[in-house]
């Protein structure tokens, strides 16, 4: 099989290290551009330092029009300017990690339209999709706690979720809650009750067919580089056995998705494209805990996961990862 030509576009972010990192050894994909104006001209490797000896490629600041596939790793609201500047071939697919096109009526822009890219939930629209508009690192890990019970319909009551990330989560530009002297020794909540990656939650478990609830979202930033761990929870009158029956049963065809009988905890799934769910009930309360790594199965490796199904590749294909436990 002849090797996909893949570009990635705002090269120098956290994201993008982490889809050169997976995709140089992917058996099916060639990087063929990594554009940064920025660093036009430079090795990846000055950047992204952990790929020092693993790759000789260089930033450029011109597009490939006709890759086979492009991952837009740029800032919220820049990837629908970028495309309104830079035309590609009509054949090449895009994989955007911003959230311009996650919710509608955002879908569609210019001729292109752009599929919502959980694999969880409509992997077989994924597949036949042409563009696909990636999820959020929140987003994805509290949707995977909850999608099994909005398919049953079992989401009647307020949902609660408490919810911290790590640094890396901010990007790299430095802001005053981002420098290391206030994340260190250092917790605090941001955008209560109004965080971005609710629009995405509520649409996609309205596309189940629950709508009959309140999302209640607390995030949090945590004093850590990389990882989420949520808690989602809620009233129902379901056993904690029939949860797990119901969310083994639903994920049993998803290689990235594991039930835990165990705690769990970010160190699991660092560095993976996992995601770990455990799940307790405590009283009239079940609690659905969900860990995973933000640039991983939060970003980057997800958009790996949705290339492997766009272009007919096994679905884990590059994505074997070893977790950094210690």
């Amino acid at each position: 099989m002849n090797k996909i030509k893949a570009s990635i576009v705002g090269g120098a972010g956290y994201t993008a290290g982490e889809l050169i990192r997976i995709l140089i050894n992917h058996p099916n994909v060639e990087i063929t551009s990594i554009y940064s104006t920025s660093n036009s001209g430079n090795p990846v490797s000055k950047v992204h330092e952990d790929l020092l000896g693993e790759t000789n490629l260089i930033f450029t600041d011109k597009i490939d029009q006709d890759s086979d596939v492009v991952f837009l790793c740029l800032g919220h609201g820049k990837s629908r300017k970028f495309l309104e500047n830079n035309l590609y071939s009509k054949n090449t697919k895009i994989i955007d990690l911003s959230n311009d096109f996650r919710v509608k009526p955002n879908h569609t822009f210019q001729e292109r339209s752009f599929t919502y890219g959980l694999p969880e939930l409509q992997r077989e629209e994924i597949r036949k999709a042409k563009n696909i508009a990636n999820p959020g690192c929140f987003a994805t890990a509290i949707q995977l706690a909850l999608l099994p019970l909005a398919k049953e319909g079992l989401l009647h009551k307020d949902i609660h979720i408490n919810a911290v990330t790590g640094s890396t989560g901010a990007g790299q530009s430095l802001s005053s809650t981002t420098h290391f002297s206030w994340r260190n020794n250092n917790v605090s909540f941001y955008k209560e009750f109004s965080h971005q990656h609710e629009a995405e939650i509520l649409q996609s478990i309205h596309y189940l067919g629950d709508d009959n609830y309140q999302l209640y979202f607390l995030p949090m930033r945590g004093n850590f580089s990389r990882g989420i761990l949520a808690g989602v929870y809620l009233k129902t009158d379901i056993s904690k056995e029939q949860a797990i029956n119901l969310y083994t049963e639903y994920y049993k065809d998803h290689p990235f998705i594991y039930l835990s009988n165990d705690p769990i905890s970010i160190k699991q799934v660092v560095n993976t494209n996992k995601c770990l769910l455990e799940i307790q009930r405590h009283g009239d309360i079940l609690l659905i805990t969900s860990v995973i790594d933000n640039l991983t199965k939060g970003a980057s490796g997800q958009a790996i996961q949705n290339m492997n199904l766009l272009f007919g590749f096994d679905e884990s294909e590059g994505l074997h990862l070893k977790p950094v436990a210690f």
